[in-house]
């Protein structure tokens, strides 16, 4: 057992005792089919519940027609969601852990329609936002009455499907907020005008919720304590009305940012360039101010730091989302004291709420287990154990590893390298992304504790694999910098981005960045040149930097890029150099772009798969498996699912 006190003590809201203060926040899992939870829905939150967490909040439940903001949804508006919700509970109760629903509706942010038209949104006023540039309409007041009536049928239906309560969202600049903020809400009529007036819409809310459900249903809120745009609620406008309302929700969960700013946004979930646990001490303002219970989520993904924020008093419950995402067992490990087991989250963003952005199925690169609990689950021990040959030690051939381990095979992973991480070790070098280093331990410690034996300095080849005499042989040797021909380099100095972050190479005072890949390369080279007093010029081969990559990573650092002083250049195609000229050409028109006064040109070009094995394995005729890199150049996400899933079926 460990020394986590707060962490492991319950907690009690209205006659619910929770067993711990592990909260896993409502999130969207896109998991969801026809609007209601499904199989794939109750196995993921069962997963979370099996491993310890002490609430899970589900993600929104629409409570109007005029709330559906995307096609994967749940609705609460009929009773034909009440069956799937009362498989959800069954699955989560059955492992001690509470369950509450989000009710929900986005006002105007709404971020797609059901057919591909441009939907109508609804608003307090007519007051459209930056991020969806959506222009709504103002809300009548019969609407108004009817949107407040389906938050409490909603609830009312949640609570006959057996959860334990509900949660308002007014967090992040959704409707609720939007009746609150005087920068949003024009009206003059009942619901707008003064402070009172503008909390008339939350306050009947509550009070219907409250005329609806029993009296120990929970009911919360969720809201950003301040929402950090310019025309967003201020810390301090929101600390009034949690003041004005203390006492009546029976706990505010604590957020910050709103969807309506595109800056503002990206604290719906932190990318790792913002601190652990910084919202911390906004909780701790505001639970200075209530008698109402407190909880505050933001970047905690460690059992240590949420011990030490509700040690210090700043909460009294943690939201440990993304944690729980990459780690379902977190609490469980923790409570035991394995705290080295636990698979800590390193915020990249990628395929949690990443895949939301795209619309697929929640995941997590280190865990593609996560919204995948029906098919890898529960990993099948093998009948027949077999002598596995894993060669690289990269994400890819780590997890292949790991997992042929866990199921019984000999599993050897050599890397000709010394250390293990492939390219994780020159990611984790970029300005802000030292944490994308995580990734490497998390994986070292799961090949551990599967009993993978690992030779590093250990390059395979034909008389490696002779002498091994594996079953199978599992190719993950991943990838090296793409140096295709450019007309001239000869004449300038030209060096490709693992050079620069391996200190081999002097770039001098003037760079230019030719980057195709439109990732975290570019622009973390640019960042890291530009702190270094460079003059960087970010030339990228599509309409912006980090097109690429998740939008909260690429909105952030393009932030930073410009405080820096970046020149980011869009639709640059490289051509070629000539001494310190740059030649490029647009990517739209072909009109020529020209650079002078370059003294290095680093090309982010991509990358070339490496991949001479899988003859010599044919020779041997050996099973042969090619995953990650090595069989085509993508991410860290690709790499550690073909892992997964080579090392499941092997």
């Amino acid at each position: 057992m460990t020394a986590l006190p707060h962490l492991f003590a319950p907690i009690t809201l209205r006659n619910l005792t929770i067993r711990n203060r592990i909260l896993s926040t409502g999130h969207d899992t896109t998991l969801p089919t026809a609007f209601v939870p499904n199989d794939a829905l109750v196995a993921y939150h069962r997963a979370r519940a099996a491993g310890g967490a002490g609430l899970i909040v589900m993600q929104v439940a629409g409570v109007h027609e005029t709330a559906r903001y995307t096609a994967h949804l749940l609705m609460a508006t009929s009773d034909d969601c009440i069956p799937g919700y009362a498989r959800v509970a069954g699955a989560v109760h059955e492992h001690g852990c509470a369950l509450f629903a989000q009710l929900f509706h986005p006002g105007r942010e709404i971020m797609e329609s059901q057919d591909g038209t441009a939907p109508v949104a609804y608003a307090p006023s007519a007051v459209p936002n930056e991020r969806f540039h959506v222009m709504p309409r103002a809300m009548p007041a019969a609407m108004i009455a009817e949107v407040i009536a389906g938050y409490a049928a909603a609830a009312h239906r949640l609570e006959r499907a057996g959860l334990d309560g509900v949660e308002v969202v007014a967090s992040h600049g959704y409707l609720p907020a939007q009746f609150l903020n005087p920068r949003v809400n024009l009206r003059s009529d009942a619901w707008g005008g003064d402070d009172v007036a503008r909390r008339r819409f939350l306050d009947q809310v509550l009070a219907a919720i409250r005329a609806a459900t029993g009296p120990d249903f929970v009911v919360g809120l969720r809201i950003s304590g301040d929402e950090k745009d310019a025309d967003g609620l201020s810390a301090e406008e929101v600390m009034a009305t949690l003041v004005a309302f203390d006492g009546r929700f029976d706990y505010y969960n604590v957020t910050a940012g709103t969807s309506a700013g595109i800056g503002s946004a990206i604290n719906i979930a932190p990318p790792m360039a913002v601190a652990h646990g910084h919202l911390a001490p906004l909780s701790a303002s505001i639970r200075a101010r209530v008698t109402t219970p407190v909880f505050v989520a933001g970047r905690i993904n460690q059992p240590q730091d949420a011990e030490r924020i509700l040690a210090s008093g700043a909460a009294d419950m943690v939201g440990m989302t993304r944690a729980l995402i990459c780690d379902p067992d977190m609490p469980a490990k923790a409570r035991e004291g394995r705290l080295d087991d636990i698979r800590a989250c390193i915020a990249c963003n990628q395929a949690c709420i990443g895949h939301f952005h795209m619309g697929y199925p929640i995941s997590c690169i280190q865990h593609p287990e996560t919204g995948r609990e029906l098919t890898y689950g529960t990993p099948a021990p093998t009948p027949a154990p077999r002598r596995i040959l894993i060669a690289g030690g990269g994400p890819a051939g780590m997890k292949a590893a790991a997992m042929a381990a866990a199921r019984g095979h000999h599993a050897i992973l050599c890397e000709a390298g010394r250390q293990l991480g492939g390219q994780a070790l020159l990611a984790q070098m970029l300005p802000t992304r030292a944490e994308f280093g995580g990734i490497i331990t998390n994986l070292a410690r799961e090949m551990t504790l599967a009993g993978v034996e690992v030779r590093t300095s250990t390059r395979v080849t034909r008389d490696l694999i002779t002498s091994i005499a594996p079953d199978a042989v599992v190719i993950a040797t991943g990838a090296g910098p793409r140096a295709p021909q450019i007309e001239g380099a000869q004449t300038g100095h030209v060096v490709n981005p693992w050079q620069v972050l391996r200190n081999e190479v002097n770039v001098g005072g003037s760079v230019l960045i030719a980057d195709w890949s439109l990732d975290w390369i570019g622009m973390g080279l640019a960042e890291k040149l530009a702190r270094a007093g460079c003059r960087v010029r970010l030339a990228v081969d599509g309409y912006m930097a980090g097109q690429r990559i998740h939008q909260y990573v690429r909105d952030l650092w393009i932030g930073t890029l410009h405080d820096l002083g970046v020149e980011v250049i869009p639709y640059a195609r490289l051509y070629g150099i000539d001494g310190q000229t740059v030649y490029c050409q647009h990517a739209t028109s072909g009109a020529p772009m020209l650079f002078d006064d370059v003294d290095t040109l680093i090309t982010s070009l991509g990358h070339h798969s490496i991949c001479d094995l899988d003859d010599t394995v044919a020779d041997l005729g050996l099973e042969c498996h090619v995953i990650g890199d090595a069989l085509t150049p993508r991410t860290a996400e690709e790499a550690v699912f073909e892992g997964l899933k080579v090392g499941a079926v092997i």
